[in-house]
């Protein structure tokens, strides 16, 4: 295993921190739609489904406020766009992004065999 400085169960970790912004409910949603293009706020409430826009404006607020996301205004237009630091999100994301495609339905079914 790995050997990191500082702990992620420690309250002052740089690594918690970062692991609390990317595991927010719509972060990783948000990050994973900006890896493909730059997007306008309308066109993220269109490919994401279920998010209000006042949440998405909140999760890109934040992003932005980490450093991940970066807001380009200008000719009437808004877009956001992955800074280069959230550009080093995409490929965990893409392995998150797989492993969900894989055993989601698992999980689905589990949680139903649970509920039912």
């Amino acid at each position: 295993m790995r050997e990191y400085s500082g702990s992620v169960f420690l309250a002052d970790c740089p690594a918690r921190l970062a692991i609390e912004i990317i595991a927010d409910k719509w972060a990783v949603v948000v990050l994973f739609a900006l890896s493909r293009e730059a997007c306008r706020h309308g066109e993220l409430v269109d490919l994401i489904g279920g998010v209000s826009r006042k949440v998405l404006t909140q999760t890109l607020r934040r992003l932005q406020g980490y450093g991940l996301v970066d807001r380009h205004a200008g000719a009437g237009r808004t877009d956001y766009a992955l800074t280069d630091l959230g550009r080093t999100l995409v490929e965990p994301i893409a392995v998150l992004t797989e492993w969900a495609h894989e055993h989601g339905a698992s999980v689905a079914e589990f949680q139903e065999s649970r509920t039912g």
